[in-house]
C-alpha cells in the first residue's frame, strides 16, 4: 500500500512540477523561434552516368525537404537549380518560380542527364549566369547572401580549385555535399570556411536527405542562437544577445569542456565501446569516430571506485585496445583513443560481440563483480556475419547495450544488438558529423544514477502536506463560520 501510494504521489508530484518548469522556461528555450532570411540559392546538381535514376530521385528528395523550410517570394528567399553532367543545364532561375508549390512541382520534373562530371563548369555557370541580375539575383547592396549547394557523387573531369575560390571571392557562400565515392579534397576545394560547417559526406544517395535538417537550420535568422539548435550543449542552451551559453539542469555540473554535463555521479560502471575500423568508415571518419569516444569519456565520472572504461576495435578481426581499469582518468583514456591505429578490412560484427561476451567484461579483463555492465557498439555497415545469437546472450547476461550505426548500417542490426527498450538504446545517422549529436544522447543515457526519489522521504513529504491541508481546511471552516455569523447579524 505504501508503494502505491508513493507511487502515485510521486507521478502527481513530477507532472505539476514538470508543468511549472516550462511555464517557467523562457520563451527562447522552449522549442524553435526562426525565420528564414531572404537568400539567393542554387543548388548544383550532379546527375552523372555514375548517379543511378533511383539515386537522382533521393536528391530530388533531399532538395524538397530544404525548400519546405525555406520562406519562398519575390522579396524573400529565391531559388534556382542547375543540372549538371559535361554539360549544364539551368533547371530554372532565380526569378523562375515565386511560390514553394511552383518550386516543388519543378523538382519533380527534373530529369538526369547521364554523361561526365563537369563539377567546375557547373560552378563557373552559377558565376557567370545563375548569380546574375538578369536570372534574379538580387544586388549586393541588397544585404541578401548568395548560397550554392553543390552535391557530387565522383571525381570532377575538370577542375574545381580556382574557380571555387572566384566563386567565394565574388560573394558566393559554398556548401559541399559528397555522396559515394566522392573525391574528399574536390569537396575541400570547393567549399567555404569553415570547412566543418560547409563540407558533408554520406555513405549512400539512401541517406542524403538526412542532411535536410542541417540546411533547414543553416538557413535560420533569428537573434535568438538556441532556437537554431543546441549549438553542442548537452543539456541547456541559453542564449544571450548575439551569443549563448551551457548549462545543466539541476544536480548535474557542467564539466570543463564548457558543453557537457557530469550526470554520473559517482557511480560504478563497466564501459566497454566496441569500434568498427572496417575499410568503409574510412581514414577520416575514424577519427571522428575517436572524437565521438572521447565525447563520451568526458561525461564519465572515472576512477577507481567509480567508472573504468575500455575500448576494442574490429573489422575481419577483433582487437583490444586496453582493457577496462588500465586507466584510471579520463586525459589517459583520451590520449589512448587518440594514438588508436585504424584497422580496416571487413566488418564481422558477430565475431566481435562474442568476443564481449567471452572476453570484455571478465575478471581477468578488468570486469568488476556486482557492477553494471555497459557496451556501445558502433558500426557504419552490414555486419558480414552472423550477429543474433551473440546480440542476445549479451543481453540475456545484463550487460545494457547500445547501438550505434552512420551512413550504410542496417537499423534491423542495431535494433538487434540494443537493449530494451530498444528506441532508446540505438542511434543511426547518416553523416559521421552529426555523431556528436549521438554522443549527447548517450551521454544521458549511459550512467547508472542514484535514485533521486527515496520512497521514505516522499511519504514523509505525504503526510507533512496532508497535515497542512487539514489545518487549511479547520482555518477555512473556522472563517465559514464568521461569516456565517456576520450575515445572520445584518439580516437581524
Amino acid at each position: 500500500m505504501k508503494t502505491s501510494l508513493c507511487l502515485l504521489f510521486t507521478a502527481l508530484f513530477f507532472s505539476c512540477y514538470s508543468y511549472a518548469a516550462v511555464e517557467a522556461v523562457p520563451q527562447q528555450l522552449r522549442g524553435p523561434n526562426c525565420r528564414t532570411h531572404p537568400t539567393d540559392l542554387v543548388f548544383i546538381v550532379d546527375s552523372s552516368r555514375s548517379v543511378r535514376p533511383s539515386e537522382f530521385e533521393q536528391v530530388k528528395v533531399f532538395l524538397s525537404q530544404v525548400l519546405e523550410s525555406l520562406d519562398v517570394g519575390v522579396n524573400n528567399t529565391r531559388v534556382g537549380v542547375l543540372n549538371y553532367a559535361s554539360s549544364v543545364k539551368n533547371e530554372f532561375s532565380l526569378k523562375t518560380h515565386k511560390t514553394k508549390a511552383a518550386l516543388l512541382q519543378a523538382v519533380k520534373k527534373i530529369q538526369p542527364l547521364s554523361t561526365g562530371t563537369m563539377t567546375g563548369l557547373a560552378i563557373q555557370y552559377a558565376i557567370n549566369h545563375a548569380f546574375t541580375e538578369g536570372e534574379g539575383a538580387r544586388l549586393k547592396s541588397s544585404g541578401v547572401k548568395k548560397v550554392a549547394i553543390v552535391v557530387t557523387d565522383g571525381r570532377p573531369q575538370d577542375g574545381v580549385k580556382d574557380i571555387s575560390a572566384r566563386a567565394r571571392e565574388s560573394g558566393i557562400e559554398l556548401f559541399a555535399i559528397g555522396v559515394g565515392r566522392v573525391d574528399m579534397t574536390t569537396l575541400r576545394q570547393i567549399a567555404s570556411e569553415p570547412l566543418d560547417e560547409h563540407v558533408d559526406y554520406v555513405e549512400s544517395y539512401s541517406v542524403i536527405e538526412k542532411l535536410s535538417k542541417k540546411f533547414q537550420e543553416a538557413f535560420c535568422e533569428t537573434a535568438d542562437l538556441c532556437s537554431t539548435g543546441d549549438h553542442d550543449c548537452q543539456q541547456i542552451c541559453v542564449s544571450s544577445p548575439g551569443s549563448y551559453t551551457c548549462a545543466c539542469r539541476e544536480g548535474y555540473t557542467l564539466n570543463d569542456d564548457g558543453k557537457t554535463c557530469n550526470a554520473c555521479g559517482a557511480s560504478a560502471i563497466d564501459l566497454v565501446f566496441l569500434i568498427d575500423g572496417s575499410k568503409s568508415v574510412r581514414p577520416e571518419n575514424f577519427e571522428l569516430v575517436k572524437q565521438f569516444i572521447n565525447q563520451i569519456v568526458e561525461s564519465v565520472d572515472v576512477g577507481n571506485n567509480k567508472a573504468h572504461v575500455g575500448l576494442v576495435q574490429y573489422s575481419s578481426s577483433v582487437r583490444q585496445e586496453f582493457p577496462l581499469g588500465r586507466f584510471n582518468n579520463k586525459r589517459e583514456i583520451k590520449t589512448a583513443v587518440k594514438k588508436m591505429s585504424y584497422m580496416e578490412k571487413g566488418t564481422m560484427t558477430g565475431q566481435a560481440l562474442k568476443y564481449l561476451i567471452d572476453n570484455t567484461f571478465t575478471i581477468s579483463n578488468g570486469g568488476r563483480p556486482g557492477v553494471s555492465k555497459v557496451g556501445i557498439v558502433f558500426t557504419d555497415g552490414r555486419s558480414q556475419d552472423y550477429i543474433n545469437d551473440a546480440a542476445l546472450k549479451a543481453k540475456e547476461l545484463g550487460y545494457k547495450m547500445y547501438a550505434v550505426g552512420v551512413g550504410n548500417a542496417v537499423e534491423d542490426e542495431l535494433r538487434m544488438i540494443a537493449s530494451e527498450p530498444v528506441n532508446e538504446h540505438y542511434f543511426y545517422t547518416a553523416d559521421f558529423k552529426a555523431m556528436k549529436e549521438i554522443g549527447k544522447k548517450l551521454q544521458m543515457k549511459i550512467c547508472v544514477e542514484e535514485n533521486p526519489c527515496e520512497c521514505e522521504a516522499i511519504v514523509k513529504f505525504q503526510t507533512k502536506v496532508e497535515e497542512l491541508i487539514q489545518a487549511l481546511t479547520r482555518k477555512i471552516e473556522a472563517v465559514s463560520k464568521k461569516i456565517a455569523a456576520l450575515e445572520n447579524k445584518i439580516t437581524v
